[in-house]
């Protein structure tokens, strides 16, 4: 089992700048790929940005492209989304994901544990 937190939401200007944290416990963290994902109200929760188990291979969708970055700390079992240049559509609940074996990075049926999301609101 894996225990995902996350933190690190909250309410910020468009232009602004917020740093999401996800501190994983229970099974071993490195050598597992981590992900975030979000999910507007009406919509599909959507792929945001994945990391390799080594951080040394990135992937992020397109609308966040140049302006978050994902990285990860094995020694502190964290993972982190540094988001910049806030726009009012990154508007939705994040959620850090888990991927136990293989799959593709972008497909959220791909990760096996999941945490309770944090909430991230940009005000225009």
């Amino acid at each position: 089992q894996v225990q995902l937190v996350e933190s690190g939401g909250g309410l910020v200007q468009a232009g602004g700048s917020l740093r999401l944290s996800c501190a994983a416990s229970g099974r071993t963290f490195s050598g597992y790929a981590m992900g975030w994902f979000r999910q507007a109200p009406g919509k599909e929760r959507e792929f945001v940005a994945s990391i390799s188990w080594t951080g040394g291979t990135t992937y992020y969708a397109d609308s966040v492209k140049g302006r978050f970055t994902i990285s990860r700390d094995n020694a502190k079992r964290t993972v982190y989304l540094q988001m910049n240049s806030l726009k009012p559509e990154d508007t939705a609940v994040y959620y850090c994901a888990y991927r136990l074996n293989g799959g593709s990075y972008y497909y959220q049926g791909s990760y096996d544990y999941w945490g309770q999301g944090t909430q991230v609101t940009v005000s225009s």
